[in-house]
């Protein structure tokens, strides 16, 4: 974020879709302070407008056009998310306190602090815009999250909405995706054949991709028949394990497995289901998978490559090692910053944190790695006391491990507005809510059971 952004972000406001859109996106927060999905699909909109970003590299400075509206939308990705945060805080502003006593899990409070010492470092060292601009953004997400999701998730409808929210950003991405990929594919797998969609690069498209899996697995056992809507949430599982694959991301791949083992960890009969689904999904990618004929919708043969073959090379051990040197030379505060810069992290959120905020930023990460690892066990034995609540802590612990799991193979959760962020502080949210359910359960059976005796001992008195 810089002038660059703000004069995007004006430039947006000036547009006819960016007039329509803030309309719009004013009678939707008008509607959504009397309609909680309404709320929630907000949020989903924020999500995928946080996604939205364009590739560029030395070889490549212009990437391939969209077809109409998306090679609009994409263009506008970060200032369209930007008009959606802003939204958001204003409809938090309405929300009224909920029961809830604790919101925040302590995982999140470390992130805070993680994001607080990037904050002040660029602010002292580097670009003191960049440095303000990234306060208000983060400032934003976690006013958003304390003042409104926080308290919309106060009873169990609510988190289904939660958890559809991503679900439905994940959708949207796999729709709009999908339109592309029918009439010109190559748009979105002109790096080395690799699936990217209107993301950034491939391993983006793969993290949102994985992380929207959970929540559809939810969305689809929490429907007893098989129906219309149980058959569309599975036909939109299936696209989106398929767009994985074609990303040629085995993090995003890894992701996803720990996603379905998490989830399905006790359940023999929906392994089966899963087994059957990979099958197919093997049968409809191969042959996408070999190199083509067809000219601009050609997939590279890389793709396949990337999962059966190996040249030998290990580029994220050597910038593993590389951001481990720079943590060892710099313990205390992390590499120095130069005047008017910004942080640069490497394809690993934990030995990044160590390499530019040094042990001031890596003692706050891992201490969010660890709330959020108790987190899960947390959640673990919730569903063992609480049967009718597995799949609620199914889902958050397969959101959780999956990105955590990725987190070692990209710097996503020191991002800033991006869905991976997004995504994270969410399934955060929603442990704590079922955390502080139980909890709350468990005070006022405690209560009644006290009571109960009381009521007894002045019987036999």
């Amino acid at each position: 974020m810089n002038k660059t952004f703000i004069d995007q972000l004006i430039a947006f406001l000036m547009t006819p879709i960016g007039i329509v859109g803030v309309a719009l996106g004013l009678l939707m927060v008008v509607q959504a302070s009397r309609s909680r999905p309404t709320s929630w699909f907000l949020l989903s909109l924020c999500c995928f407008a946080a996604s939205l970003n364009t590739y560029a590299d030395y070889w490549i400075r212009v990437p391939p056009p969209l077809l109409f509206p998306l090679q609009q939308i994409r263009a506008y990705g970060r200032p369209l998310a930007a008009v959606l945060l802003i939204l958001l805080v204003i409809l938090s502003l309405s929300t009224k306190p909920s029961w809830r006593q604790k919101i925040f899990p302590k995982a999140l409070d470390y992130l805070i602090a993680v994001q607080a010492a990037i904050i002040f470092k660029t602010m002292l060292y580097g670009s003191l815009e960049f440095a303000i601009l990234s306060g208000m953004t983060f400032g934003g997400i976690i006013f958003m999250f304390k003042r409104g999701l926080g308290n919309w998730l106060q009873d169990d409808e609510n988190f289904n909405l939660a958890v559809r929210s991503i679900a439905v950003s994940g959708a949207i991405f796999v729709v709009l995706n999908t339109y592309q990929f029918i009439f010109n594919r190559s748009a979105i797998t002109f790096v080395h054949g690799r699936f990217l969609g209107t993301t950034g690069n491939p391993q983006h498209a793969a993290v949102l991709l994985a992380a929207t899996i959970p929540c559809l697995m939810f969305l689809i056992q929490g429907i007893p028949k098989w129906n219309f809507t149980k058959v569309l949430w599975g036909l939109m599982l299936l696209v989106v394990m398929y767009f994985l694959v074609l990303t040629g991301s085995r993090t995003g791949v890894l992701m996803g497995v720990i996603s379905i083992f998490l989830f399905y960890r006790a359940n023999a009969g929906a392994w089966f289901q899963l087994i059957l689904l990979v099958g197919l999904i093997g049968l409809l990618t191969v042959p996408f998978l070999e190199p083509q004929t067809i000219g601009a919708n050609a997939i590279d043969a890389s793709v396949s490559n990337r999962f059966i073959a190996s040249d030998g090379t290990n580029t994220r051990g050597n910038v593993s090692l590389g951001l481990w040197q720079t943590f060892s030379e710099n313990l205390l505060f992390g590499a120095p910053l130069e005047a008017g810069g910004r942080l640069g992290f490497g394809e690993n959120s934990w030995l990044s944190a160590g390499a530019t905020l040094g042990l001031v930023g890596f003692i706050p990460m891992m201490m969010m790695g660890w709330e959020s690892l108790r987190l899960m066990w947390q959640l673990n034995l919730l569903s063992k006391r609480h049967p009718h609540y597995f799949f609620q802590c199914s889902a958050v612990m397969a959101g959780l491990g999956s990105m955590l799991i990725g987190s070692f193979f990209e710097a996503y959760l020191l991002g800033n507005i991006t869905f991976s962020l997004i995504a994270f502080l969410t399934y955060l949210l929603m442990g704590a809510y079922l955390v502080e359910v139980d909890r709350a359960r468990t005070y006022y059976a405690r209560q009644n059971a006290a009571r109960a005796i009381d009521d007894r001992s002045g019987v036999y008195q």
